[in-house]
């Protein structure tokens, strides 16, 4: 089946700092990537890709689309790091039923953005 959604952007005003908070709170690596002038900080987990981007084009927005990242597994750990890393979180874990629990973070950059962590079994 494919996904709905392939690709995603998170527009920053301070990319390093952006990719800091992103680096920290996921505890992951981003990759950083000029394409074309545009410089970007791109997710390397496997499956829908996403990116940070400093564009004088787009900027940040609490109010924008919402994208939700995975945290399977360790959404307790990631919001333990968001405040540290200098985000704020707006929606602490919230149940959803079956799918697992949500939070919604705002980022370094005043982006709101969710975080997801599929039910653990057993």
């Amino acid at each position: 089946m494919r996904n709905a959604l392939n690709w995603f952007e998170l527009f920053v005003s301070d990319l390093p700092r952006a990719q800091r908070f992103y680096e920290q709170v996921l505890a992951t690596r981003l990759k950083f990537e000029d394409f074309g002038g545009t410089p970007m900080a791109i997710f390397t987990e496997e499956g829908v890709a996403g990116a940070l981007v400093k564009s004088p084009h787009r900027t940040p927005a609490a109010d924008g689309a919402l994208v939700y990242l995975n945290c399977t597994g360790t959404l307790d750990a990631c919001l333990a790091r968001v405040e540290q890393s200098g985000g704020k979180v707006v929606m602490p874990k919230t149940d959803i039923g079956d799918p697992g629990h949500i939070a919604l973070v705002v980022d370094t950059e005043g982006n709101t953005v969710g975080l997801h962590s599929e039910r653990q079994s057993g």
